[in-house]
C-alpha cells in the first residue's frame, strides 16, 4: 500500500480542514463581537485556557494541512519539471515545518 495522499484523501482533508477553518472563522467572529476583550491581561487570560489553546492548535494544524494540500496540487498539476517540482515541495514542506515549529514555540508560551 502506498503512503502517498490519494486524490480522494487529499480532496476530503481539503474539504474538511476548509470546514473546521470556516466555522472557527465563524465562531472567532460571533465570540469576540459579543465579548470584547478589554486590556492584554484578559486576552492573555483567554489564550491560557485548555479550550483555546486546543481550538488554536486544531486551526493551525488544519490551516497547515489546507496550505499543504492546496499547494502540493497546484505543484504537481503545473510544474513539469521532476526535479523543480521536487524543490518546490521541498521548500512547502520546509516552511510548513518552520510555520508549525514557531506555531508551537507561541502556543507554549502562552501556557
Amino acid at each position: 500500500m502506498s503512503h502517498q495522499i490519494s486524490g480522494l484523501r487529499a480532496w476530503m482533508l481539503q474539504r474538511l480542514s476548509a470546514l473546521y477553518l470556516a466555522g472557527y472563522a465563524l465562531w472567532a467572529t460571533i465570540y469576540f463581537l459579543l465579548r470584547p476583550i478589554p486590556d492584554h491581561a484578559a486576552w492573555h487570560a483567554l489564550w491560557a485556557q485548555p479550550a483555546m489553546t486546543i481550538g488554536a492548535t486544531l486551526l493551525f494544524i488544519a490551516l497547515l494541512v489546507h496550505a499543504w494540500v492546496g499547494m502540493r496540487d497546484v505543484i504537481l498539476d503545473y510544474v513539469r519539471l521532476p526535479l523543480l517540482r521536487l524543490a518546490l515541495l521541498a521548500l512547502l514542506w520546509v516552511w510548513l515545518l518552520v510555520l508549525a515549529v514557531w506555531l508551537v514555540r507561541i502556543l507554549i508560551g502562552v501556557m
